[in-house]
C-alpha cells in the first residue's frame, strides 16, 4: 500500500520515521524495532504507541513510501 510518512532527515532523507498514517488515522511511532536496506528500498520496522508493529520501506527510486502490518 502506498502511504504516508513523516520522518526525520538530516544528511539524506528517510533517516527516521516518526509517525505513519494508516487508515486514516495519524499514528506516532514509539519505537523503531530494526532497520535494514534492500537493493530496492530503506526497510523500518516500527512499533507505534498503541502498541501495534508496521513495515515500513521507501523506495529512492520511486521516491514513495509502502506499510505492511505483518
Amino acid at each position: 500500500m502506498i502511504a504516508l510518512v513523516e520522518c526525520r532527515s538530516s544528511d539524506r532523507y528517510a533517516r527516521q520515521p516518526l509517525a505513519l498514517y494508516w487508515q486514516g488515522v495519524r499514528l506516532s511511532v514509539a519505537r523503531l524495532q530494526a532497520e535494514w536496506r534492500s537493493p530496492t528500498a530503506r526497510h523500518f520496522r516500527v512499533e507505534t504507541e498503541d502498541g501495534q508493529v508496521f513495515e515500513l520501506a521507501y523506495s529512492e527510486v520511486l521516491d514513495e513510501w509502502t506499510i505492511e502490518q505483518p
